[in-house]
C-alpha cells in the first residue's frame, strides 16, 4: 500500500489525502501511526503524516452549553459527544481545502483537559491519513468530504467487540461501570451502528477480527 500510495501520490501536484473511517475503537490512531511509522522505515516510498478527525470537535464549552435534537428530543451535547452532530464540519471543510495546497498547522482533541487544541500539528508531508468515524460519512454535509481524499480505507468490526472496548476505555477515563454501559447505550452503540450503516464505500475495505487484526474485504 506504501509503495501504491507513493505511485499514485506523484500523478498530483497537490496533497495526497487518505481517509480512514471505521466505527470507534476499532484502533483508527494506532494503524494510521502504525502506517506513518512504517513510511518512515522502508525504502523507497513518501513518508506519510497522520493525522485526526478529534480535533474538529465543538469546543467543550459549546458542547456544555448545546442540544441536539435526537428522534425529536432535545438531547445535551455533552450527554452524545462523538457523534456526528458535535464536530465542527464547516471548519473542517476549510482546512481540507488548505490542506490539499499548502501546510498547515491542525488542530488536536486533547484527551487531558477534554478540549480542542487549535493549530496544534504542523501539516507538511506530500501524504497525509486523516482517521475518524464519520470521514466516509453519506450524510448531509458530510457527503461532500469524499470531494478531498484521494484513497480511502474504510474498517468493519462485530458491535459487541467494540462494546467491551469502549466500556473499559470509559472506566479508563474515570467512569464507574454503571456509567460507561450508560453512555454505551446512549452514545457509543448509535455512532457504531450509524458509522456502519451510513457510509461511502472505500477503495480499500477491511474487517477487524476478534484478535484485533485487520483481513481484507472481498465482496466480487
Amino acid at each position: 500500500m506504501l509503495k501504491k500510495w507513493t505511485k499514485m501520490s506523484k500523478k498530483k501536484d497537490e496533497r495526497f489525502i487518505i481517509f480512514l473511517a471505521a466505527p470507534p475503537a476499532v484502533g483508527k490512531t494506532t494503524l494510521s501511526l502504525f502506517l506513518e511509522y512504517l513510511s518512515k522505515n522502508v525504502e523507497g516510498v513518501e513518508e506519510i503524516q497522520a493525522i485526526g478527525l478529534d480535533g474538529f470537535h465543538f469546543y467543550a464549552d459549546y458542547i456544555k452549553s448545546h442540544s441536539i435534537n435526537i428522534n425529536g428530543n432535545e438531547t445535551p451535547m455533552s450527554e452524545v459527544k462523538g457523534c456526528l452532530e458535535t464536530f465542527d464540519i464547516d471548519k473542517l471543510i476549510v482546512k481540507l481545502k488548505e490542506l490539499q495546497k499548502k501546510n498547515i498547522k491542525w488542530p488536536v482533541y486533547d484527551r487531558n483537559i477534554h478540549d480542542v487544541v487549535d493549530e496544534n500539528i504542523f501539516v507538511d508531508k506530500k501524504i497525509v491519513i486523516i482517521e475518524g468515524n464519520w470521514l466516509l460519512s453519506d450524510e448531509a454535509k458530510w457527503s461532500n468530504l469524499k470531494d478531498f481524499c484521494d484513497y480511502s480505507i474504510f474498517v468493519y468490526a462485530d458491535e459487541n467487540l467494540l462494546k467491551s472496548r469502549l466500556i473499559e476505555r470509559k472506566m479508563k477515563g474515570g467512569l464507574s461501570h454503571e456509567e460507561a454501559v450508560s453512555f454505551y447505550k446512549k452514545s457509543d452503540r448509535v455512532n457504531i451502528r450509524r458509522v456502519l450503516k451510513n457510509h461511502y464505500s472505500a477503495d480499500l475495505e477491511l474487517i477487524m477480527d476478534d484478535n484485533g487484526d485487520y483481513v481484507r474485504l472481498d465482496f466480487s
